[in-house]
């Protein structure tokens, strides 16, 4: 692990982080993209640097392509190459699909699609000269369906289908590319979107939580770190024989058959 160079997009708060800090934590050089948590991305730099490791927060404009390539440009010149790149920025949108506007719509697939598409195709020779690793943070939004979030949903599930077309077509030259789809996990993102449903449901923001998580078979949320661990064993040695897969970090939600659940007391 202390020889890769790893690319981590959406690093300043969250899952992001979390993964940049456990790659980092692992022995690897580190680039730290933002979009808007510059701080966060910043200050996790510094406690990398100041540990002892090598880490460099940068900033740029997913909605914008140039932006994407020029971040692939500084992150390589900066790494002095690629080894890994984990496509985890994004945003949400709770839209149904009469709601969505244009603008919406194409903002969201902006950072959610097209972002980690040129992302991947900008830095592809620096993998392709390591037989290096994609990993795309989806969602379970993009393998099941959620209420008025189409928009959000499709663009999650394009995810899925990026780094099954790259594990395709780039197999045979070494590079493997894989999905991870977290549910819940704790996060100043998800936090604010359980405080707008408390709001709806009369509930506080913990409360709202534990009333997501109801029929999640482990019945919690997981946490950033419970994530980057998975993206650490997708990047390692360990994992040699895995692309093209998606893997579910949901606590067993996407096992659930939701037409059954009504059986649960009576049985």
């Amino acid at each position: 692990m202390s020889a890769q160079k790893v690319l981590v997009t959406g690093a300043g708060t969250g899952v992001g982080r979390g993964i940049a800090l456990a790659f980092a934590a692992a022995g690897a050089e580190v680039v730290l993209h933002y979009s808007h948590s510059g701080a966060g991305a910043q200050e996790a730099a510094h406690s990398i640097t100041q540990g002892g490791g090598r880490a460099a927060a940068m900033p740029a404009d997913f909605t914008r392509v140039d932006e994407v390539q020029g971040l692939a440009r500084r992150a390589q010149e900066f790494l002095g190459g690629i080894d890994v790149l984990v496509n985890n920025a994004g945003i949400t949108m709770n839209r149904s699909l009469e709601e969505t506007t244009p603008e919406q719509f194409d903002t969201l697939y902006a950072v959610n699609v097209r972002a980690p598409y040129f992302l991947a195709q900008a830095v592809l020779p620096a993998l392709l000269s390591v037989r290096g690793s994609i990993i795309n943070i989806s969602s379970v939004a993009g393998v099941r369906s959620c209420p008025e979030s189409a928009a959000y949903c499709t663009s999650k599930a394009g995810l899925i289908m990026l780094a099954r077309q790259v594990a395709l077509d780039y197999g045979r030259c070494g590079i493997r590319s894989n999905a991870v789809c977290p549910g819940w996990v704790r996060t100043p993102m998800s936090e604010r979107e359980m405080e707008e449903l408390g709001k709806a449901i009369g509930k506080d923001r913990e409360e709202s939580f534990t009333e997501a998580v109801r029929e999640v078979p482990l019945s919690r949320v997981a946490t950033p770190e419970e994530v980057a661990n998975v993206c650490l064993f997708l990047a390692s040695d360990e994992s040699s024989y895995m692309t093209g897969a998606v893997i579910m970090i949901d606590g067993g939600s996407t096992v659930v058959d939701a037409g059954t659940l009504a059986f649960r007391k009576a049985l």
